[in-house]
């Protein structure tokens, strides 16, 4: 099931197996990554919905979509109905091709001015919400999803209810993160929720929170019914994840690791593309946070991933990274086989993300 497309407005996404969007994460460079390595549908950091920021570098970057496989999904956030309309056909006018709409980052400065998931404690104010950026995307034939967390606190789970609400207003596909607001990143996904909204509605329905690997994966679909999963923090440092989760599933076996080759191929394509968006001072500093995550995600000898690790943050041209990553896969595979430390770090908590 997870290896067929779905249906979204006028596109059919190839396969069930997303990747969700994540504020400083997923950009271009690494969306285009994600797909190339098997994620049927990849969507857009968020982009705000004040006009004043609109002109800004950030909001430019991130409306940028040259070169992206379609269909293009970008995410706004906002509080004011109509500037969220007008974000929607702004971002239209700029080549998006699905509008998601942004009830789920629980980052405080997001939720401090009311947008994001603080928008489930007001249910008045998200219908409008959302019924004004439907109705700019009906025009254009734009799909519009909607990312949303079970609710504000444990005591107050109203997904159910916005998820009916959406579904009238005419969104086409809901994404449901297992935690509450409250949570943050802490605890335990539940998905109990999910399931509840999944027999609720006629629309597609996607589980996300704590999908970690195959056997997640496949025990939140039987649980949830849903028609799909999206995959968060999981993928940082692992964009490979969807391959290995589509393969696990189809097979019943764990999939290979990548090849040296491979890592080699992937990581230094998607170091270049992300120079390319940034610049090359911008882009070092950035693509710091993406070779780290690899680092923590792929382990290896203890000594060569200290020295990454130094010359990662030391580095101050695009060619003196690129060099240390592939001195280090060279130390790793050199490394296969023997008795040095080789096993990848355990993941830690990643406040960028927005899952």
């Amino acid at each position: 099931m997870i290896d067929t497309g779905l249906v979204l407005g006028p596109y059919t996404l190839p396969n069930r197996l997303f990747i969700a969007p994540m504020a400083g994460v997923t950009d271009r460079p690494f969306r285009r990554l994600c797909k190339r390595l098997g994620a049927g549908h990849a969507v857009s950091e968020m982009i705000t919905s004040r006009p004043e920021l609109r002109d800004s570098l950030k909001t430019a970057r991130r409306a940028n979509h040259e070169g992206e496989p379609g269909p293009i999904a970008v995410q706004i956030a906002g509080t004011d109905p109509a500037m969220m309309a007008e974000a929607a056909r702004y971002n239209i006018d700029r080549g998006a091709q699905i509008i998601d709409i942004n009830m789920g980052c629980p980052a405080k400065k997001v939720c401090q001015k009311w947008a994001g998931s603080a928008l489930m404690q007001d249910e008045a104010l998200a219908a409008a919400i959302i019924e004004a950026v439907v109705a700019a995307c009906q025009p254009h034939g734009v799909p519009v999803t909607l990312k949303m967390r079970t609710g504000w606190c444990a005591q107050v789970r109203n997904a159910p209810r916005l998820a009916r609400l959406a579904e009238s207003a005419g969104v086409q596909m809901l994404v449901i993160h297992g935690r509450t607001r409250e949570q943050g990143y802490a605890g335990v996904a539940e998905h109990d929720t999910t399931a509840l909204v999944k027999t609720l509605v006629r629309i597609p329905v996607v589980a996300n929170g704590d999908l970690d690997g195959g056997a997640a994966v496949a025990r939140v679909l039987r649980h949830t019914g849903a028609d799909a999963v999206m995959i968060g923090r999981a993928a940082q440092g692992r964009p490979w994840l969807v391959r290995e989760i589509a393969h696990e599933l189809r097979t019943g076996q764990p999939a290979p690791a990548p090849t040296t080759a491979e890592l080699r191929q992937w990581l230094s394509e998607h170091l270049l593309d992300h120079y390319a968006l940034y610049g090359e001072s911008v882009g070092v500093r950035s693509a710091r946070k993406h070779l780290l995550w690899y680092l923590r995600a792929l382990g290896g000898p203890v000594a060569a991933q200290q020295r990454l690790r130094q010359a990662i943050i030391a580095a101050e041209r695009p060619e003196q990274q690129l060099q240390a990553l592939h001195t280090f896969l060279d130390e790793r595979e050199s490394c296969a086989g023997t008795t040095e430390a080789c096993a990848p770090q355990p993941c830690a908590s990643r406040a960028l993300a927005c899952a």
